[in-house]
């Protein structure tokens, strides 16, 4: 495909939780996120993507509370900023049956799972769902979740990096290296079903891990699930250019995203990997109708629900810095912390235009979090969308489930079928695994070039 019409790569963005991107919409009168207990609301999202033939849904997760805004979790309960939130894992075997082909990336974080635990779920999906699972790695960056998980203090920013960096030595070695792609016999005759020769002991002796044996559970399909990632930090740049196929970034403007992406292409290339192999997917608020005029009063509406202050705790929690205490219209400067260091440059280092105050943070998180906001007839989005492609160079977008029953049903309906006519969608699936869906047919496991490749048997 050239590159003036390559596919365009679809990924519906949720969590499994009240308050995700835009916080305070949950009090919309159209707003369906309250059933998000129910099995049938997560089967009928499921059901929503495939038919729109979305590459996957991307699951985000976190497993503190939102407490840095005024050192209290008030706001973080009255306004349910992330909580309640449900275990996504447990929420992939359901959709899957519903599914034949969309693919399903789950949050897990290398901080506070155990790589052997972790391997074995991610290898049970991948076998459930033949082959449709992915894995969105993140390091976990909140104080909360540390002491949750015993820790007086946050693990520092760039070792939480080079945890992540063995943990990823541990499960490859696990997915790839223990079992032979013969070991699984099933021979009833000579009663053997699986060939103790074609299984060995990995043996990883490390500085954070100790993991001798042999893995558990028989491959599946894809062996290392697709692997996602969200870190641009000079740390978390470093980690996706050699691990991630699939990148996830939130930018609201197409040269502040343009610049990002290049970066990551260059750190792959030096890492060894072609550069067209990071898959880049921006954070995409999509607001649709059939007019433009209709579209934006129903962005209106929206706006009218979300709540500024909630947006400002759930930022101040990513960033490790309590908005509160700050004069809300003054500019935001870059400090060094232990939190999502990528979220506070996209208001301070990455935007040369403009100086961020913390109200106007506030006000443009209120519809579209940090990524960018579409809104507009289905050509005038399918215009914006193929803007993106060209001018920073990304491969798709996660699109938000900002208003839940009512997102993913009109982008279906409306901007897919534009995007179709344009070429820029598939109109059938190609592939059966998720990593073909970024690859193509016959791509099933990690390409040559990728570090789990090297622990492959021979």
């Amino acid at each position: 495909m050239t590159r003036s019409t390559r596919r365009i790569m679809l990924n519906g963005f949720k969590s499994a939780t009240i308050g995700h991107t835009a916080l305070g919409l949950w009090t919309h009168p159209d707003n369906a996120v309250r059933n998000y207990r129910r099995l049938d609301y997560w089967i009928d999202t499921a059901r929503t993507l495939e038919r729109g033939l979305f590459d996957g849904l991307f699951i985000a997760d976190a497993q503190g509370v939102i407490d840095v805004y005024r050192g209290s979790t008030d706001i973080t309960l009255r306004e349910a900023i992330g909580i309640p939130i449900m275990d996504p894992m447990l929420l992939v075997s359901a959709m899957a049956s519903v599914t034949q082909n969309l693919g399903f990336a789950v949050t897990a974080s290398t901080t506070y799972e155990k790589p052997f635990d972790l391997a074995r779920k991610f290898a049970t999906l991948d076998l459930i769902t033949d082959g449709r699972v992915a894995w969105n790695i993140v390091t976990s960056s909140s104080r909360s979740e540390a002491e949750n998980f015993g820790l007086k203090k946050p693990v520092p920013h760039d070792e939480r990096y080079r945890i992540a960096d063995e943990f990823m030595d541990v499960v490859y070695a696990l997915w790839e290296g223990s079992w032979a792609d013969d070991a699984v016999v099933h021979d009833r005759e000579k009663r053997v079903f699986v060939d103790p020769d074609k299984v060995r002991r990995i043996e990883h002796h490390g500085t954070y891990f100790d993991v001798p044996g042999i893995f558990i559970c028989e491959p599946g399909p894809q062996r290392t699930p697709t692997l996602y990632q969200a870190g641009t930090s000079e740390a978390g740049t470093a980690f996706a250019a050699k691990h991630a196929e699939g990148v996830f970034i939130s930018y609201p403007r197409v040269e502040m995203a343009r610049d990002v992406v290049g970066r990551l292409r260059a750190t792959a290339q030096a890492a060894g990997r072609p550069p067209e192999q990071l898959k880049v997917f921006p954070l995409a608020t999509v607001v649709t109708a059939p007019t433009d005029e209709e579209a934006w009063a129903k962005c209106r509406s929206m706006r009218e629900h979300s709540s500024p202050e909630a947006c400002l705790a759930r930022f101040s929690a990513l960033v490790h810095i309590d908005m509160s205490k700050l004069d809300p219209d003054e500019p935001l400067e870059y400090v060094e912390s232990d939190g999502i260091r990528g979220s506070l440059q996209v208001f301070t280092k990455a935007d040369p235009t403009k100086k961020w105050t913390p109200r106007e943070i506030a006000d443009f998180l209120c519809v579209s979090s940090m990524g960018a906001l579409f809104v507009g007839s289905p050509a005038t989005v399918a215009d914006q969308f193929e803007q993106w492609v060209e001018e920073a160079d990304v491969d798709g977008f996660n699109i938000a489930d900002t208003l839940s029953g009512v997102t993913f049903p009109d982008f279906v309906d409306l901007v897919v079928p534009e995007l179709q006519r344009r070429g820029r969608v598939w109109t059938e699936y190609e592939g059966a695994t998720f990593r073909e869906h970024l690859y193509g047919p016959g791509n099933a496991r990690t390409l040559p070039e990728h570090p789990a490749s090297g622990f492959r048997r021979g």
